[in-house]
């Protein structure tokens, strides 16, 4: 749950999972949305898959990352027992 947090805590993050809440993308095509390095982008799916929050299916040369919706439904889950 830790590692899910962290890649929770940072902007740029949240919004490589907005971008792939749309559809699926390479990585080249997650940075052609940001002004980081290409290392910097890869760093940020690094952690993104370490939570689990994405994952990566390689296609011909190109890993194409999708969102899993599955751990933020458990997450949100987790977090509503909290309020009751």
């Amino acid at each position: 749950m830790k590692d899910i947090f962290k890649a929770l805590n940072d902007d740029t993050r949240r919004e490589i999972l907005e971008l792939l809440k749309k559809e699926d993308l390479t990585a080249g095509e997650i940075a052609d949305n940001f002004r980081i390095s290409k290392p910097s982008i890869s760093h940020h799916l690094d952690i993104l898959q370490r939570a689990d929050l994405i994952s990566g299916e390689k296609k011909g040369q190109f890993i194409h990352y999708s969102i899993n919706t599955t751990i933020l439904d458990d997450v949100f889950t987790w977090l509503l027992t909290l309020k009751k």
